[in-house]
């Protein structure tokens, strides 16, 4: 028996709609990233959050409003129920005494793009996909290929040259055909889509197909859950979310749940303040935000030490921008020493081991509340999107 209410797939800018049950990439009208949508009033007749707060913590608690129809297709190693650490000295440092950090580092794979993979895989395992085919600037690569392999199918990551050589080793490990690139992160998306149309391998690139961001989301009810007085009652929201921001995936998905929450009488109607925090040497929300643009013109020339931030354009950037503007968030950007030095800084605070992506947060932190932007009283949650592990190369 299905558990998962999923209705059908809408688009995002033209509200085209389309059939779930059939496989999808970007909208065919306007080629912008398409959502998926659920019938909510089943879901709050079918299961309290009470009893999904008692179930096992994974991300696939939250079956109801994920879209695997049948629990015999998830492509699972675990993912999900990171924990949500209060950080004391790090608060103390920043003078904001409810600093928080979501640390995604503990997934399968290192990362929180394990979340997004194991829900695009499973859904296309499930529609009858038999083989991928990504784009990555080092992590998704690992996590495509790590859910791949789980699900035995074969599997093709394309990635630039210069990404992360603990990125590329773990790919080939799982078996797993690496393609490097000359350039960046869109020249391999480029190459990608071409070996994806020539060969009838499904890209699974961010945004470009609607399931990553459904793993993704799950970290928004993970928040609710976490910040709740108590599972039975109306959960909560933190105050603030400072949030490294590439493809954006993860900001969008977690905006998309806290809709959803609300439609389900899970939480109120008020949002938590989100911040996209990029790297200076790439940076395009940042400037399109500051400018007040509705679309993210491409960064030229980019360049850091974040991988993960080293995302010159993405497709989901008018919808990053509507939630920063719709929750008066803001966007920052930060150099890279700043990355390295505020890594050290959550290291020697507060014990964890945070990617420069994670680090940035940081460092955005740091300069918001020195401006007065963050308030004392707000709770601040900063989410480290991926262990340090991967990066040893930067220290040595």
């Amino acid at each position: 028996m299905s558990e998962s209410t999923l209705t059908h797939l809408e688009c995002s800018y033209c509200s085209e709609t389309y059939d779930a049950e059939e496989l999808h990439r970007l909208c065919p009208a306007c080629q912008s990233p398409l959502l998926a949508q659920y019938d909510l009033s089943a879901v709050a007749a079918m299961v309290t959050p009470g009893e999904i707060a008692a179930r096992d913590n994974t991300m696939w608690r939250w079956r109801e409003v994920m879209p695997v129809r049948e629990t015999e297709h998830i492509v699972t190693l675990g993912e999900g129920g990171t924990p949500l650490v209060h950080a004391p000295t790090l608060s103390e440092q920043l003078s904001l005494p409810n600093v928080y950090v979501k640390d995604e580092g503990g997934n399968p794979t290192g990362s929180f793009k394990a979340r997004g993979l194991s829900a695009a895989v499973s859904r296309a395992v499930e529609l009858g996909v038999t083989e991928f085919v990504i784009p990555t600037a080092g992590n998704a690569g690992g996590a495509l290929a790590a859910y791949a392999a789980r699900a035995g199918l074969p599997a093709h990551v394309y990635m630039p040259k210069d990404a992360p050589p603990i990125n590329v080793a773990e790919v080939s490990l799982s078996g797993v055909e690496v393609v490097l690139v000359d350039g960046l992160i869109g020249d391999a998306g480029r190459a990608a889509a071409e070996e994806a149309e020539a060969n009838g391998w499904f890209d699974v690139s961010t945004l470009k197909e609607p399931y990553r961001l459904e793993g993704k989301k799950t970290m928004g009810y993970e928040l609710a859950l976490e910040f709740a007085p108590s599972p039975e009652w109306q959960w909560e929201l933190p105050d603030v979310i400072i949030y490294p921001t590439g493809g954006g995936t993860g900001l969008v998905g977690m905006w998309k749940a806290f809709d959803e929450m609300e439609r389900l009488g899970w939480i109120g109607e008020g949002r938590p303040r989100m911040v996209t925090v990029q790297a200076e040497g790439c940076a395009p929300i940042v400037r399109a935000f500051e400018a007040g643009e509705k679309q993210a013109e491409p960064w030229p020339d980019a360049e850091t030490i974040a991988a993960g931030l080293r995302i010159p354009s993405t497709v989901g950037d008018r919808l990053m921008l509507t939630a920063l503007r719709d929750s008066n968030g803001t966007a920052i950007a930060v150099s890279d020493q700043a990355i390295l030095e505020a890594q050290a800084q959550l290291a020697a605070a507060e014990g964890i081991f945070a990617a420069p992506e994670g680090a940035a947060t940081v460092a955005a932190a740091r300069e918001l509340a020195a401006e007065g932007w963050l308030q004392p009283d707000e709770r601040v949650v900063l989410f480290n999107t991926g262990t340090g592990m991967k990066y040893l190369h930067l220290l040595s």
